[in-house]
């Protein structure tokens, strides 16, 4: 009885130990950035994951492609610009037809989707999406000041 009641009291210090250890207060913490970001006590977030993939529309009529496609760089601009996507890339060559990816700054998929009923490359079936609700670190939006500053040709 001595050994289990020994055993339990250590296991009880060191989970005691590590959750003390595990959230020590951050010396560098920003009140005031932290809110501005929207951020949890974690300095996180929620946002909306878009994974892009091949639509149905398989047409090859090329001019009516490359119009939803310009449409479609057009409205990263503007959403970018109404601070509503923080990230977009596309995928490289891939066996599961993911073609891009966007993290919107939205905590529901509802109003991710009425921003995605706007690109006109997901409205002709070019493209489809999928849409995740995802936590991460709130400071992602803040890459964005430097990234307009480091392209040498506009995408």
């Amino acid at each position: 009885m001595k050994f289990i009641l020994l055993i339990a009291l250590t296991l009880y210090g060191a989970t005691y130990a590590m959750q003390s250890i595990a959230q020590t207060s951050n010396p560098n913490y920003d009140s005031k950035l932290a809110d501005k970001l929207g951020a949890d006590k974690y300095g996180m977030k929620s946002f909306i994951l878009v994974i892009l993939q091949t639509g149905e529309n398989k047409s090859t009529e090329k001019k009516l492609r490359n119009t939803a496609f310009a449409g479609h760089l057009k409205n990263i601009r503007r959403l970018v610009k109404e601070n509503k996507l923080i990230v977009a890339g596309p995928f490289g060559k891939n066996n599961n037809d993911f073609r891009g990816l966007f993290i919107l700054d939205v905590t529901s998929i509802k109003e991710a989707g009425a921003l995605l009923a706007t690109d006109p490359a997901i409205k002709e079936g070019y493209l489809k999406a999928e849409l995740y609700p995802w936590y991460g670190s709130a400071a992602l939006s803040e890459y964005l000041k430097s990234s307009d500053k480091i392209w040498k040709t506009k995408p």
